[in-house]
């Protein structure tokens, strides 16, 4: 699970009154990945903002994006392993390289978007899962 600041999940529940809940309208406009965590500034597309003091400033862990990044099997392919004992072969998911280690020296630009996308949807996803299980609890 996500941890997010309850002042960021008010904010990202007026991110998404704003646009009807059409979650496709909500665009990651920049972002920037230090040593502790993934920063990214989100905005509608139908209202780009002039500058990023404007826009929904999400702050993530690195250990969280690395768990999507896994989840997503972004840093991995399928492909065949020989059996080292047995001599036989098998399908099996390969790793590239750790997902931030992935995400810094092997991702492309495109792998990149796309993972910080998932990122945005998980937290999203989350958002909407746990309030619906709260108001099911009422």
């Amino acid at each position: 699970m996500i941890k997010i600041a309850q002042k960021i999940k008010d904010q990202l529940w007026w991110l998404i009154i704003t646009v009807d809940y059409n979650y496709s309208r909500i665009s990651i406009a920049d972002h920037d990945l230090t040593d502790e965590c993934l920063t990214l500034w989100l905005e509608d597309k139908q209202d780009f903002k002039n500058s990023l003091d404007e826009c929904l400033q999400l702050d993530i862990s690195l250990k969280n994006f690395a768990r999507v990044i896994t989840t997503e099997n972004l840093n991995s392919y399928e492909g065949q392993r020989l059996h080292p004992n047995k001599q036989f072969v098998y399908k099996t998911r390969v790793q590239i390289n750790e997902a931030i280690t992935w995400y810094k020296q092997d991702a492309t630009l495109v792998e990149q978007q796309w993972a910080r996308e998932a990122m945005l949807k998980a937290v999203l996803t989350q958002l909407v899962e746990t309030e619906a299980a709260m108001d099911k609890s009422w």
